[in-house]
């Protein structure tokens, strides 16, 4: 049998990671190095930074209100990303394990509402909050949970059709072990069928955690300036540096790599339960 390491020579497996590296690694590396240059030398086109300005890094948290958008980010994308791996969960044990009338209609809908363009949206989302406002005399646009729920009925689908197809490789006699011993259904969804989970868990995780930090048409939509994520407090900055002076370059490239930090870490942390859980279900 031959290995996937034997399809192609080492001189060419080692040129293609290479070119691989270069065409992955040089953007980050450019961001990086104008991060630390100053305004002027990044409009020149220096690669390298002939005039260093490492205050970038501590300007940006005042000039881009960067504190408080990652701290909205993180309650927003945390909190619909807990919520998420709950609900899918529970979701995806009912429609695998139990037969009913239904199901597969269910299953069948869960991809269809991934073939519906978020823009299309934006305004029947933005009409329904603002009528439930207007009739429940509560605010909705602008706040946090607000825009949670939005980015929870994105998420969920996905999030459930991914927990559906991990419990799939799941054998069902774990189940009929737990209930001939006493247990009931609670008790083995908490118990048994949770613990053994935890990568596709962690792949709808991150998936709805990613949607609720990179997205700006939404966030810009339904929050208001106490509101604002990470992502619309960059864009609003780099709208209002638009004229006739030199943008802040630095400060933005800074912005922009302090932003994808947690999602860095996010992976570095769960990179071992990444490849297990996209690739459930793929073997029978």
């Amino acid at each position: 049998m031959v290995r996937p390491t034997q399809l192609l020579p080492s001189p060419v497996r080692t040129a293609l990671i290479l070119v691989l590296l270069v065409f992955t690694g040089a953007p980050l590396v450019y961001v990086l190095m104008a991060s630390l240059n100053v305004d002027l030398g990044v409009v020149r086109g220096e690669f390298w930074p002939s005039d260093w300005n490492p205050a970038n890094y501590l300007t940006i948290w005042s000039t881009v209100d960067l504190g408080a958008g990652l701290l909205n980010s993180i309650l927003v994308a945390g909190g619909v990303a807990v919520l998420c791996v709950l609900v899918s969960l529970g979701s995806a044990y009912v429609l695998v394990r139990y037969a009913f009338r239904g199901r597969t209609m269910i299953l069948r809908g869960l991809l269809a509402l991934q073939s519906i363009p978020g823009t299309l949206l934006v305004l029947p989302v933005f009409v329904l909050f603002a009528s439930l406002a207007s009739a429940l005399s509560v605010q909705i646009i602008g706040t946090r949970w607000a825009l949670g729920v939005t980015y929870l009925t994105f998420a969920l689908p996905f999030s459930t059709w991914v927990m559906v197809t991990y419990l799939r490789g799941l054998p069902p006699e774990l189940d009929e072990a737990a209930f001939i011993d006493g247990a009931g259904p609670l008790q083995v969804l908490t118990r048994i069928v949770l613990p053994l989970s935890w990568p596709g868990m962690v792949v709808s995780g991150i998936f709805a955690f990613l949607l609720g930090w990179n997205d700006v048409l939404f966030a810009s939509v339904m929050t208001s300036p106490d509101s604002r994520t990470a992502a619309v407090a960059l864009q609003v900055f780099g709208a209002s540096q638009e004229g006739g002076a030199i943008p802040p370059y630095g400060q933005l490239m800074a912005a922009a790599l302090v932003c994808a930090v947690p999602v860095v870490v996010l992976y570095l942390v769960f990179q071992r339960y990444l490849v297990s859980g996209l690739t459930a279900g793929g073997v029978k």
